[in-house]
C-alpha cells in the first residue's frame, strides 16, 4: 500500500515537472497545447475506488490550474476524464478481462490497447478543456482543430513516456 502511494505520488510530482517546466512552453500558433499530465489518471491501477479516483483526478487537475493560472478549468476537464475513466475501461476490456492488481499500461496490454485507452481519454479530456476554454460555439471548428491537434501531440508525448518507463 505504502509503495503504491509512493510510487504514484512520484509518477504525478515527475509529470506535473514535466508539464510545467516543459510542456507549458510548447505552442504552435495556439493550435497545439500537448498536456501529458493527463497520463497520471491513464496509469492509475484498475480496480481503484470511483471516490478516490475522482478524487485524484481532481487534485491532479487542480494543482496543474494553481501554476496555468486559470482557475477550475484543467481541474473541470481532469475530472470529466476520471468519471469517464471506467466506462472506457469497460468498453475496451480485454475477452479475459483486467487481473486484479493492474495498472493501465503500454507493457501490460500493448500498443493497440493502450493507444485507442489513451486516445480516448486524452480526447475526452482535450474536448473538456478546449470546450470550457472558449465557452461558446462561435469559434467550433477552430477549436476542434486545438482538440485534434493538440490531442495528437499529447498522445505522442504519452506514448513516449510510457516507451521509456518499459525500457527502464
Amino acid at each position: 500500500m505504502l509503495n503504491s502511494i509512493i510510487k504514484y505520488t512520484g509518477i504525478f510530482l515527475v509529470l506535473l515537472l514535466i508539464q510545467v517546466l516543459l510542456m507549458d512552453n510548447i505552442q504552435f500558433s495556439g493550435y497545439v497545447n500537448p498536456y501529458i499530465y493527463v497520463l497520471f489518471i491513464l496509469l492509475l491501477p484498475i480496480e481503484i475506488p470511483s471516490w478516490l479516483l475522482l478524487l485524484l483526478s481532481f487534485i491532479s487537475g487542480f494543482i496543474i490550474d494553481l501554476f496555468s493560472g486559470i482557475p477550475g478549468l484543467h481541474a473541470s476537464a481532469t475530472l470529466v476524464a476520471g468519471f469517464t475513466r471506467p466506462y472506457i475501461l469497460a468498453f475496451i476490456a480485454p475477452r479475459e478481462g483486467y487481473e486484479q492488481g493492474d495498472s493501465p499500461g503500454l507493457k501490460l496490454y500493448g500498443l493497440r490497447w493502450f493507444l485507442l485507452y489513451g486516445a480516448l481519454m486524452v480526447l475526452i479530456h482535450h474536448i473538456t478543456l478546449f470546450y470550457l476554454e472558449v465557452f461558446r460555439f462561435e469559434f467550433f471548428f477552430m477549436t476542434l482543430l486545438r482538440v485534434l491537434l493538440s490531442s495528437l501531440f499529447s498522445l505522442i508525448f504519452i506514448l513516449l513516456i510510457q516507451s521509456l518507463i518499459i525500457k527502464r
